[in-house]
């Protein structure tokens, strides 16, 4: 049989070779200071919950605080992380219909989706604002107050606005976006 050696027995199936990783390079150069805050908080995450892991599952004896604190830096990294694809323009879209349109159209719809995504920004800043403002309740397991956590995401929302405007005036500028033209998108410094 061709799966036997010459004892009878099966032959030991040798894997094909993984490719080596490290013969890939990456490219860490869309990567800006910007991007820091949402790293930073990532790691503190990752921290934190290899904490609750290791307290809970190999000294049987859990820190009460740490889900509460992953819960919140979660939301941190969701909404800090967010302002990344903003800077990149790199959030997805449906380019379906700029491809079949006349330049022009596009253009406004482009022009359209720029606006809006500026005008949604802005309202979830003034949103997140308000509710910072109203929140007065502590946390659980720790003596600072709630609204820490929404005037990082209003912060957050105020970073994806200032650079949503930028994406905004560089398309306005250009008389093109990603949208109408697609390609690598340009990333804001």
């Amino acid at each position: 049989m061709s799966g036997e050696s010459d004892g009878g027995r099966p032959s030991e199936a040798t894997p094909a070779p993984l490719a080596d990783e490290s013969d890939e390079t990456v490219d860490l150069g869309d990567v800006g200071w910007a991007d820091a805050p949402a790293l930073a908080i990532f790691w503190v995450l990752a921290g934190v919950v290899f904490l609750q892991f290791f307290t809970r599952y190999v000294l049987n004896d859990s820190l009460g605080w740490t889900e509460e604190i992953a819960r919140y830096l979660l939301i941190g990294v969701a909404f800090v992380g967010a302002i990344i694809p903003v800077r990149k323009n790199t959030h997805i879209y449906v380019e379906f219909f700029y491809r079949y349109l006349p330049a022009r159209i596009g253009r406004g719809l482009s022009t359209f989706v720029d606006l809006g995504r500026i005008a949604f920004f802005v309202a979830v800043t003034y949103i997140a604002a308000k509710l910072a403002l109203r929140t007065n309740q502590k946390m659980a397991s720790i003596e600072l107050s709630k609204s820490v956590v929404y005037w990082v995401v209003c912060a957050a929302f105020a970073a994806m606005t200032v650079y949503a405007v930028g994406v905004a005036w560089r398309h306005w500028r250009r008389h093109t976006s990603e949208l109408t033209e697609p390609g690598p998108p340009a990333i804001m410094d």
